[in-house]
């Protein structure tokens, strides 16, 4: 790993930790709009989801040896989960950033959404360098089917190449 991954890394957890002080140590809720908690739990609960479903998906699929982390697969998996989104757990700590931001609804907060979502998305670009040099052309290919981070986009894609294979 790169110094500039680690500075990456380290950005994007400082500002999640502070994120997490303001919100349940001090537990402000600023503007106190109760709409915006309950769709902040709501993210919460989207970042769960995108959290645990690919360590499910790779020890299904991933042919992860035993004994070893989910994340050492030799298998690409491009189905379930990541069939809707490359990265879906750096998209879960967005989206656990963002239910925090609406939970706590302090200007603080808000702003170190800024940083978690910039340093995420460069991790993103770096994780598919590293997995370019894994998988190669399979992986570009699918690179090519499935975004990045946006799963709407990812959901709208899915059901569209579904309604395509229906059709053909």
């Amino acid at each position: 790993m790169k110094l500039k991954d680690y500075l990456l890394v380290t950005i994007t957890w400082i500002s999640i930790l502070i994120q997490i002080i303001l919100t349940f140590v001090l537990w402000d809720n600023y503007y106190d709009i109760y709409g915006l908690v309950i769709v902040g739990y709501i993210f919460w609960c989207l970042s769960i989801v995108f959290g645990v479903l690919p360590i499910i998906s790779f020890r299904r699929k991933g042919r992860v040896p035993k004994k070893t982390s989910y994340i050492h697969t030799t298998q690409m998996v491009d189905t379930g989960i990541y069939a809707i989104v490359r990265h879906p757990q750096f998209l879960a700590g967005i989206l656990w950033s963002i239910a925090l931001a609406l939970i706590s609804q302090h200007w603080v907060v808000d702003v170190l959404l800024i940083p978690v979502i910039i340093t995420t998305y460069f991790d993103t670009l770096e994780a598919n360098k590293k997995l370019i040099e894994k998988f190669g052309e399979d992986y570009i290919e699918y690179m090519k089917r499935v975004p990045n981070l946006n799963a709407l986009w990812g959901i709208i894609l899915l059901f569209y190449q579904k309604i395509k294979r229906i059709k053909n």
